[in-house]
C-alpha cells in the first residue's frame, strides 16, 4: 500500500456533521489516475444520495442515473458487483438504452463502478471515470478495492454519523433530500404508489430535461404538482397544496 492511499484510508472516518466521508476526492482520483470519482449512497434497490465527488463531471454523471434509473452504478449497487466498462463507445447499447447516450454527451469515455457492501448488504457505489476509453491496470484496480472496502467499513461503524447525515439541512451536500419528500408529495397528488412517484418525478426530470433533483425542489416548492396531469403541471405561484 502506497503512502498517499494509507493517508487517505486514515482520514475517511473522519468527517463530522454532514461530511458523511472524510478525505480528499480529488488525491483519490488522482492516486487511482483518473478524472473523476463519486460515491452515491442507496436505499430501496435505487441509487438516492451522492456523498463524495471531484468537481466536474462526476456529479453530473451521479445525478444522471438518478434521473434516469438506470447505469452500471445501479447495476453495480444492486448486484453487488464490479462493473467495468473501458470503452463506453463499445457497450452493448440493449444494457442502458437511456444511459449511455447521455453519458456520450457528458464526454465520458471508461467507468468502473465498485460496489460498497458487505455480504447481502449494499450501501452504494464508488464510481470512477476517465474521459478517454482505458482499463485500470491490476494496481489501480486494488487500490481501489481497497479504497470501497475502507469506506464501506467507514459507513457501518460511523452509523451515527449517517443518522446526522440524513438530518442534513437542505444547504449541505445531501443535495437529494428534496427527492425523497417530493415523491411522497407525488404520491398523494397522483394517488399513486411510492414507486410510481419516482417514476413520474423521473419520467417529467428526463423530459425536461433537467436534474431529477431540481425537479424535486419545484414540487416541494409547489412550483410543479401531479394532481391533474401525471406529466407533472407548473404552478406561477406556490400556493397549491
Amino acid at each position: 500500500m502506497s503512502a498517499t492511499l494509507a493517508r487517505i484510508l486514515r482520514d475517511l472516518p473522519d468527517g463530522s456533521g454532514a461530511a458523511l466521508l472524510g478525505g480528499d476526492p480529488v488525491r483519490c482520483a488522482r492516486l487511482l489516475g483518473v478524472d473523476g470519482i463519486a460515491v452515491s449512497l442507496g436505499t430501496d434497490g435505487a441509487l438516492t444520495e451522492l456523498v463524495w465527488s471531484t468537481p466536474g463531471q462526476s456529479a453530473a454523471l451521479e445525478d444522471l442515473q438518478c434521473t434516469l434509473g438506470e447505469g452500471p452504478g445501479f447495476d453495480a449497487y444492486r448486484h453487488r458487483t464490479l462493473i467495468a466498462i473501458p470503452d463506453l463507445q463499445q457497450a452493448a447499447t440493449h444494457r442502458w438504452p437511456a444511459f449511455l447516450p447521455e453519458a456520450g454527451e457528458l464526454g465520458l469515455g471508461a467507468l468502473f463502478c465498485f460496489p460498497l457492501h458487505l455480504g447481502a448488504v449494499s450501501l452504494g457505489v464508488l464510481t470512477v471515470q476517465r474521459t478517454n476509453p482505458s482499463t485500470l491496470d491490476p494496481v489501480q484496480t486494488n487500490d481501489a478495492l481497497i479504497l470501497a472496502a475502507a469506506m464501506t467499513a467507514a459507513l457501518i461503524r460511523d452509523s451515527g454519523q449517517r443518522a446526522s447525515f440524513a438530518r442534513a439541512e437542505p444547504h449541505t451536500s445531501l443535495h437529494r433530500a428534496a427527492v425523497h419528500q417530493a415523491t411522497g408529495m407525488i404520491s398523494v397528488q397522483a394517488n399513486v404508489s411510492l414507486t410510481e412517484a419516482m417514476a413520474l418525478l423521473r419520467a417529467h426530470a428526463y423530459r425536461t430535461e433537467r436534474p431529477l433533483f431540481t425537479a424535486a425542489e419545484d414540487v416541494v416548492s409547489r412550483r410543479l404538482h401531479f394532481r391533474d396531469n401525471r406529466d407533472g403541471t407548473a404552478t406561477p405561484s406556490g400556493n397549491k397544496d
